[in-house]
């Protein structure tokens, strides 16, 4: 169960001491790295999948590290956009007519946030069952792993990595991994297998595990690739990382788009702006609850606040052309395995972000999706080990049986609507 809400920055809103204390930061830029690889598709496949322009969802990811990352209490929690929100954004967009209408809702959804964080609602945190968090950790783990094993093999259509059972390419979770195992590219599973097993020994090599393993994933992953080329294991242009392209500013600040402010008396907007305000809360709220858990330093993170810089990070999407926001679960236990210690991470991914849209877009489009698909996998793996299941039989049935049930919910499901059946059946144990 929560624990209280205190924790955060209790020295100042922002200890310049602390986070750049050489010890924090030979641990927070390396795992930076790894959260900014491991978003980076993300980023893309969430507004693909969400209806929306790719650069809204970079923009996403930028605010979620920089302005999110500075603001929230929690150390290792990572924002940027939600996988959870898709179909909501998607109906939201068709809905109100207009990509600017929608961006209004999240603005107003933003400040409602921010409302909710000073009337302390972050509070309902504290009655989140720990079996409840146990199962939706170990179900994403799961998901990730399924999610992940068709872009480990070459099959990339739908690259989100989201918490859904089904996909908005039609299929869902099964079906996926199924028809992918029929189109096999030889060459991504050669990377995938090479992305492993560095993942697995190289930090078993304690002179060598300076450079981070996943660093030296996506540089092998790339050599890989184009000594591929032009033979029968090349991969295909779908098969890398695609960020959009921009030449110049004038190409860049034509990007960003504004709320369309003659939609306020349009109920539909703030009924899009509520249900987002209110789904966004809730998913960060359980990201936040499900990162202290694994955190291995036990830090325990204001939820209020987060409510709080969750709102703030929502208003500034919405007003510069974003889509909105939660705390997100595989990018923070990315974070968490990458050794990250403080806030600096998220902070430094969201700014690689930036960089690389802004000057190296072309470098960063060299990156295989299979090699980020072997991070996600080991993940996953970490999130879902067999050891955990056998701790939480050795707890009993009553905790065992909201564990599972939480499982099979949030896998067959999505994580919202699994961790409400998990909640239902822990009140009966």
């Amino acid at each position: 169960m929560a624990q209280q809400d205190h924790g955060g920055d209790a020295d100042g809103f922002f200890n310049v001491k602390k986070y750049f204390l050489a010890k924090n930061l030979k641990r927070d830029l390396p795992a930076s790295i790894v959260v900014f690889l491991v978003a980076l598709p993300l980023c893309l496949g969430i507004a693909l999948a969400s209806g929306a322009p790719l650069f809204a969802g970079l923009l996403t990811g930028i605010i979620g590290g920089i302005v999110v990352g500075a603001i929230s209490g929690s150390q290792l929690s990572v924002a940027g956009p939600a996988a959870g929100l898709t179909v909501i954004v998607l109906n939201a967009i068709a809905t109100l007519g207009s990509y600017e209408a929608f961006l209004l809702s999240i603005v107003i959804a933003g400040i409602l946030q921010v409302l909710l964080g000073l009337v302390k609602a972050g509070t309902i945190a504290n009655y989140f069952p720990s079996a409840v968090i146990e199962g939706m950790l170990a179900a994403i783990g799961i998901i990730l792993i399924m999610k992940q094993l068709p872009h480990a093999v070459g099959y990339d259509a739908d690259f989100e990595g989201d918490e859904s059972f089904s996909q908005s390419d039609t299929h869902n979770t099964f079906s996926g991994i199924i028809l992918a195992f029929t189109k096999i590219n030889y060459g991504a599973v050669i990377i995938s297998a090479v992305s492993i097993l560095l993942l697995i020994y190289w930090p078993k090599f304690k002179k060598l595990a300076v450079v981070p393993a996943p660093l030296l994933v996506v540089v092998a992953g790339i050599i890989l690739s184009l000594v591929f080329s032009g033979t029968g294991l090349a991969l295909l242009e779908k098969q890398f990382v695609q960020i959009p392209m921009v030449k110049n500013s004038t190409e860049f600040f034509a990007l960003f788009k504004s709320p369309s402010f003659s939609s306020i008396s349009n109920k539909d907007v703030w009924i899009v702006a509520v249900t987002i305000a209110i789904v966004a809360s809730l998913e960060s709220l359980l990201s936040l609850e499900a990162v202290d858990k694994i955190d291995p330093i036990k830090r325990i993170s204001p939820t209020n606040r987060e409510l709080v810089a969750q709102g703030a990070g929502n208003i500034i999407s919405g007003f510069l052309g974003g889509l909105p926001m939660t705390a997100v679960i595989v990018r923070s236990s990315a974070n968490v395995n990458a050794g990250a210690r403080t806030k600096m991470s998220a902070i430094f991914h969201g700014i690689m972000l930036l960089l690389c849209l802004l000057f190296i877009p072309g470098l960063i489009n060299m990156i295989p999706l299979s090699c980020l698909a072997a991070i996600l996998l080991m993940t996953g793996y970490k999130l879902a080990r067999i050891a955990l299941f056998k701790h939480m039989w050795h707890k009993g049935l009553p905790q065992f049986i909201p564990f599972v049930v939480t499982i099979l919910a949030v896998v067959f499901t999505d994580l919202l609507k699994g961790v409400g059946i998990g909640m239902l059946i822990g009140v009966f144990y």
